[in-house]
């Protein structure tokens, strides 16, 4: 790889220029591993000592952020050629009584500091200490290196569905066959400046689209624009103390009431998210008479993109119906919603659904970049929920069962709260990652899921 700084594409830029202490820009994840049988006190340290000996680590895991005279102030990837694997690579230990309530505090601690720019920006933390034996890896790498898709397959393509397999290293190292390798290149000045012309020429092609959708958001109920969303207990600066919640339901529950409702499980999992909210804000008395409406990305990265592609999302706005008493009618209008924030997208090219993406978002670069910001303007959305495909069948690292793998994502000023979901081996995992001063008793959340689920079930006569 090239040592000339390679230029950042707008949409990786971004999630380095409103970065401050009170909102770092990272994902991450928190996966449980069950040991193999005779495993030793000693695995989870042989595992440690074998991560920071390797010496091959890629492309992608030694670029670090920069911007000088040569970029012309602009953000660009330069090459890290001495990675400290100590500083990257940590083992830690849950003090007693080492139950999920010490891992959950020991993960929102880690996922409220910033990450290192004079380094590769990304750390794995190897942790044991839980009293049933399992132990815990916690990844975060900044969202300017890649989004949740990439990650999320990453990880995967790092683990086996073979239990006996070993010698499995850790997704930063170089991949054994070199034709996978990607080389987490950026771009040149005249490339991304290519790319901007062409960013350019989409947007102007979508000023009709833009009216029939404003026009949509006037007349209809189950359409949201940006700005549209009520001012909540959400929508306030926040601190850089983060509080993490997280839970599993079956798969197979959410798919029936899909069946059932002629939804599918997005839909479900936003109408868990719809009675969920409802329900904490009720009981701190402070739910709007309006809806909340979420803001939903959609990956537009190809089945055979690479994982140092960068970032490829797309946005759209969904109203949940929390002003709605019933959960078979928030279910509705979850539904309605999304299937034509949907429609509004068809037929448009990524570099298009990209600009529109910008164009729903944008009130919220004034208020991630000025805290009280989120103060005076309304909301362009209330939260951020995303669900993110995962591997369907179940699979081992070095002889140890994923047991469970759980996202957490990035809150905002004016956005305290992020709910992601993934899937794993018949099971939706829900991370809930807020701002730990705005959002008390952030557990609850996860009782009013389970309620929804439960409601919804009933609703539908299943």
């Amino acid at each position: 790889m090239s040592l000339i700084p390679a230029l950042m594409s707008p949409t990786d830029a971004m999630f380095l220029i409103p970065e401050s202490r009170e909102q770092p820009m990272h994902v991450g994840s928190l996966q449980l591993y069950e040991p193999p049988p005779g495993s030793g006190p000693d695995y989870l340290t042989r595992l440690y000592q074998q991560a920071i000996a390797e010496r091959s680590v890629k492309a992608q895991f030694r670029k670090r952020p920069y911007r000088g005279l040569s970029t012309l102030g602009q953000w660009a990837w330069t090459v890290d050629e001495d990675i400290d694997l100590e500083h990257h690579v940590r083992h830690s230990a849950l003090p007693p009584p080492g139950r999920i309530r010490e891992l959950l505090a020991l993960a929102s601690r880690l996922h409220g500091t910033l990450l290192d720019r004079q380094r590769p920006m990304w750390e794995v933390h190897l942790i044991e200490g839980l009293a049933d034996g399992r132990f815990a890896v916690y990844t975060k790498i900044h969202h300017s290196m890649m989004d949740g898709v990439a990650g999320l397959r990453l990880m995967a393509r790092s683990l086996s569905p073979d239990p006996s397999r070993l010698g499995m290293p850790l997704p930063f190292v170089e991949d054994r066959d070199p034709e996978s390798a990607g080389t987490g290149a950026g771009g040149s000045l005249a490339g991304v400046m290519r790319g901007a012309a062409n960013a350019v020429s989409g947007a102007v092609g979508l000023a009709p689209r833009l009216l029939r959708i404003a026009e949509s958001g006037v007349r209809d109920q189950v359409t949201a624009l940006p700005l549209q969303a009520p001012r909540t207990a959400l929508n306030v600066p926040i601190t850089g103390s983060r509080r993490f919640a997280a839970d599993g339901w079956d798969l197979a529950r959410i798919k029936a009431v899909g069946r059932a409702a002629d939804a599918t499980v997005n839909d479900v999992v936003l109408a868990m998210c719809s009675g969920a909210l409802r329900s904490y804000l009720l009981e701190l008395d402070a739910l709007p008479e309006s809806s909340l409406v979420a803001m939903t990305p959609v990956s537009l990265r190809g089945a055979d993109a690479g994982d140092d592609s960068g970032n490829a999302v797309g946005t759209i706005l969904c109203v949940l119906g929390t002003d709605l008493d019933e959960p078979a009618q928030r279910l509705e209008m979850v539904k309605a919603s999304m299937s034509q924030a949907k429609s509004n997208l068809a037929g448009l090219s990524q570099m298009q659904v990209t600009a529109l993406s910008g164009f729903m978002v944008a009130p919220l670069i004034l208020s991630t970049a000025v805290a009280d910001a989120s103060r005076i303007m309304r909301p362009p959305y209330n939260l951020v929920v995303s669900n993110v495909p995962g591997p369907p069948s179940t699979l081992y690292w070095n002889g140890s069962r994923l047991a469970g793998v759980y996202p957490l994502s990035i809150p905002t000023h004016g956005q305290a709260l992020n709910i992601t979901v993934t899937s794993y081996a018949g099971q939706m995992e829900f991370g809930l990652i807020g701002c730990r001063r705005t959002l008390p008793h952030m557990q609850r959340l996860l009782t009013g899921l389970d309620a929804e689920l439960k409601a919804l079930e009933v609703a539908f006569g299943i």
